[in-house]
Formats: structure tokens, sequence, C-alpha cells
């Protein structure tokens, strides 16, 4: 397993932006995929975005355009990108890294909350 720790989160005005980043334990070259999740208040945990090893990334309908997943592997850190922020983006936001034949790794969160 890997060790992630999630950062960049705080309160914002809506249409601001923030920059997330995931920063991990050992290198994330051979992770196969690493991914943004979030969960609100009340609600499951959903898919934000995704990046695999190739490079490969996909995104949460209600988040294209506004917010871009990158992966630096000589920082071994993964970014989240967010603009145009929302009220209806506030949550906790968790990384996760997938390495194939070995359980999932998370991140523990950090809080997101779009608010006037």
């Amino acid at each position: 397993q890997v060790q992630l720790v999630e950062s960049g989160g705080g309160l914002v005005q809506p249409g601001g932006s923030l920059r997330l980043s995931c920063a991990a334990s050992r290198s994330i070259s051979s992770i196969n995929a690493m991914a943004w999740y979030r969960q609100a208040p009340g609600k499951q945990r959903e898919l934000v975005a995704q990046i695999t090893i190739s490079g490969s990334t996909d995104y949460k309908d209600s988040v294209k355009g506004r917010f871009t997943i990158s992966r630096d592997n000589a920082k071994n850190t993964m970014y989240l990108q967010m603009n145009n922020l929302k009220p209806e983006d506030t949550a906790v936001y968790y990384c996760k890294a997938t390495i194939y034949g070995i359980r999932d790794s998370w991140g523990k969160g950090t809080q997101v909350t779009v608010s006037s």
C-alpha cells in the first residue's frame, strides 16, 4: 500500500478556484490509477475524477470543463485543479491510489467549502 496525504482545501467563494494536492509516500509512477472522490454531508462518496498510469482521464459530468486532474510522477503527487467552484462542490475530498492486486489506499481527506 501507499500512504496518501491531501492538502489545499479551504473556504472559497462561488466562482473561485482551489488546487488540491495528494502527496504519496512512495513513487507513483507504477500506480495503475489515482482518483479524487468527494463526500458531502448525508451523501455517499462519489468519484470526481480519475487518471490512469497512461495519463487517461475521466470526470464526473458535473465537473467536466471546470476540474482538471493531473499527476506529477517526479514529485509523487496528484493534483485536482478546481475552477468556477459552486456551492454544490462543497464536500470532503479524498484521494485514492489503485495498484492491481493490492487493496486500494485512501487519504484522510481535505475539506472544501464553497460559500459566500
